[in-house]
């Protein structure tokens, strides 16, 4: 299988040491697929993704199977901020609107605010219990100067039929709970809330068992070829031959399985924090008192929220590798990151650190439907850092269409992603590609604690 990080990044023998992990109760065992067996669908990849796929048909009477690598969950699924929202592109209106029109984009905002209605409704539907935080999303400004585009765009977003945000000014940000020495204002939208990313993810798994899907842990797909009019995978221990196979493993995708990937996808590491519990002295001492997730407006962006159970969560990218070493070093970027953003909390230690992989492509845009030239071979990926709410919706319409109905995607979803320039290089270009966002973003300095 061709990967484009270090073999740590996809070590499916241990979990990450993340908050997620630490706080559920050890996972339900699902036997790797041994010998050879039959399914109407394969789904590679048992993220929420492809979980939400093998629930759409099994609920129509499909029989399926899932292929998992390592367990349910184990992917970014399980190791993600928690942020149900929108966003899925890499790409702003004004951008979309002008590569797609607005018609494409007006669609897409649509598919956005619905994917996260699409989250709660799972959550009630299968009664997942992960902790879901309070509706909204902030967006804050790194510098003075960044708040109009964010004004900017928030307009340009309603006049295209999504949710109005409302902006705020600096002096407004401490009566919302979002004051920081390194925010200047920013835009609260009304759609999106947290959840706990891993008990979401292990609900749709108990939710498929029920349904009838068979998942197969530790059954990494090596080989996927056409086969009798459909697909046949191999694992290490057996082999699934089915009419239609989805390929669901986003930024833990295997570039040769199928080998129309090559080139589409570039994973990018991002990194969390979870603090030691905050008291609330020292919330409002900082003043970022509010549970609403956040993120601010630098290229390289930081995000962040409050936890039910009291702790921080703090996350950023930038990672370029997943040895050992690099990440040590990342993890020592990420706290004095957090420290420069929010001083009142220097002496809130860090509990846990991990990564995972999130998933861009070479078009900026997130993909869900069939693979071209291949018959009975689907895929969803490019969620961009943002796939709980995406995937959950994409996964089911695509589930949907595999059964027979219309398609009902947002247009520019469905349009393969193009290849990355130079894509052996691309690991290289991701680095000149954050030397140069770090550089535009301006040096992030330590403000004084309070």
């Amino acid at each position: 299988m061709r990967r484009l990080y270090e073999p740590d990044a996809y070590d499916a023998s241990r979990w990450p040491d993340s908050h997620w992990a630490a706080t559920v109760p050890p996972p339900a065992a699902d036997a790797p697929l041994v010998g050879a067996a039959r399914a109407e669908v394969a789904v590679i990849g048992a993220g929420i993704t492809g979980l939400s796929v093998a629930l759409a048909l099994a609920e129509r009477g499909a029989s399926v199977a899932v292929l998992e690598a390592a367990a349910p969950g184990w992917g970014a699924s399980g190791r993600a901020g928690g942020f149900a929202c929108v966003g899925s592109a890499a790409l702003d209106e004004a951008a979309l609107a002008r590569r797609f029109g607005e018609g494409e984009t007006r669609a897409f905002l649509r598919f956005q605010e619905a994917a996260v209605a699409a989250v709660e409704a799972a959550l009630d539907r299968y009664r997942i219990a992960a902790d879901r935080g309070p509706d909204g999303e902030a967006c804050l400004a790194h510098r003075p100067g960044a708040l109009p585009a964010l004004a900017e765009r928030a307009a340009i977003r309603a006049r295209l039929g999504a949710a109005r945000a409302r902006v705020l000014r600096r002096d407004e940000l401490a009566e919302a709970g979002l004051a920081g020495p390194q925010f200047h204002g920013g835009v609260l939208g009304p759609v999106g809330f947290a959840l706990h990313p891993l008990k979401y993810s292990l609900g749709l798994a108990t939710a498929a068992r029920a349904a009838g899907v068979r998942l197969h842990a530790a059954s990494p797909v090596t080989a996927l070829a056409p086969d009798g009019g459909g697909w046949r995978l191999t694992t290490p221990g057996g082999s699934l031959q089915a009419r239609h196979a989805v390929v669901a493993t986003n930024g833990y995708a295997a570039e040769d399985l199928p080998d129309w990937l090559a080139g589409r996808t570039l994973p990018a590491l991002s990194s969390i924090l979870v603090t030691r519990p905050l008291t609330p002295a020292e919330r409002a001492a900082q003043g970022f008192t509010a549970a609403t997730m956040a993120y601010d407006s630098r290229r390289l962006l930081h995000y962040f929220r409050h936890l039910p159970c009291g702790r921080f969560l703090f996350g950023t990218r930038g990672g370029l590798s997943a040895a050992a070493a690099a990440q040590a070093r990342m993890a020592a970027r990420v706290r004095t990151e957090f420290e420069a953003l929010f001083p009142a909390w220097a002496g809130a230690a860090t509990e846990r650190v991990w990564s995972g992989l999130v998933c861009l492509t070479g078009s900026l845009t997130p993909f869900a439907g069939p693979v071209p030239g291949a018959p009975g071979l689907w895929a969803a990926f490019g969620w961009h850092g943002n796939g709980i709410a995406p995937g959950t919706r994409a996964g089911a319409r695509l589930g949907a269409e595999i059964a027979g109905d219309a398609p009902a995607l947002p247009g520019l979803m469905r349009r393969p992603p193009a290849c990355f320039p130079l894509p052996r290089l691309r690991r290289l270009l991701l680095a000149l590609a954050y030397a140069g966002a770090r550089l535009a973003d301006g040096r992030l300095r330590r403000s004084p604690a309070r």
